[in-house]
């Protein structure tokens, strides 16, 4: 069933504990993350991400989304990830996203302000949720400490008066991770996430979850962050999986890449400890 995350992000942030939010690329990709949802019973998000317009359409990432979101016998979310083009967040708004993020972060704290205000107030007015981000996640090609990476890490000051300005309903926050994989390791700055999650009521969320070590991301889970992205591990799950085998045909090939995915993010929800809502 499609569900917006305001009441899944409530249970998760009370009970300490994350929501995987995978991103889909194909029809092979949604059906596995659903189909480990279904099995564990468990909500899932799944994102769209604006970068991956390369690969699908938006027109086939609503209908695949919208179709196994709505059979799904789990809640799952349809979101819509680091959105950049007002344009295209305001269609997914209106044409069946639950969920949207507006990805402004590289912009100064008052355009970033100025841009999310007016998504928040165009998807409010029609049922759904926005998420944005404040700080900026880099990216893991260029991961090497925390000290010259790309990313600009989050103070608790500008997080408090962002959510205040903008009533965004999830904020995604930079303390430590990045895009991608990591040429080094990565650092988590915990008392930063204590420090934001008890100075504003949002719900927090990760970006760049890949290649972040469980550790790191069990202790954000259970530390206040209520979704997490994946999208680097699954598809290196997907490839490692099909060459590990010996196919004979494009159909085990692509169970194979399937069943990878599959393992990956069961994986995660053991990491996140995501837990039953009923």
């Amino acid at each position: 069933m499609l569900v917006s995350s305001k009441e899944l992000f409530k249970v998760a942030r009370k009970n300490n504990f994350a929501i995987p939010a995978p991103n889909f690329v194909d029809q092979n990709s949604i059906k596995a993350y659903i189909e480990v949802a279904e099995k564990l019973n468990l909500p899932v998000i799944i994102g769209f991400a604006e970068a991956h317009l390369e690969y699908l359409s938006f027109d086939e990432a609503l209908y695949l989304g919208k179709y196994y979101g709505e059979i799904a016998k789990v809640p799952v979310v349809l979101h819509l990830d680091h959105g950049t083009t007002k344009e295209l967040i305001f269609r997914a708004i209106d044409e069946g996203f639950k969920s949207v993020m507006i990805d402004a972060s590289m912009h100064s704290f008052e355009e970033n302000v100025k841009k999310t205000k007016e998504i928040v107030e165009y998807a409010h007015l029609r049922g759904v949720v926005v998420e944005a981000e404040i700080g900026h996640v880099g990216n893991g090609d260029e991961y090497k400490s925390n000290d010259n990476n790309d990313s600009i890490y989050t103070t608790v000051e500008e997080a408090k008066k962002f959510v205040e300005l903008t009533e965004v309903d999830s904020l995604a926050i930079s303390i430590g991770t990045a895009h991608g994989a990591y040429k080094g390791k990565p650092v988590i700055d915990f008392d930063r996430l204590k420090e934001i999650r008890n100075a504003i009521d949002t719900p927090l969320v990760l970006h760049g979850g890949s290649s972040s070590g469980d550790d790191n991301l069990g202790r954000c889970a259970t530390e206040g962050i209520s979704k997490i992205n994946i999208y680097t591990d699954l598809v290196n799950a997907a490839f490692n999986k099909a060459q590990s085998i010996k196919s004979n045909n494009y159909y085990e090939l692509r169970n194979a890449q399937k069943e990878g995915m599959r393992e990956c993010l069961e994986h995660y929800y053991g990491v996140f400890q995501t837990k039953k809502f009923r």
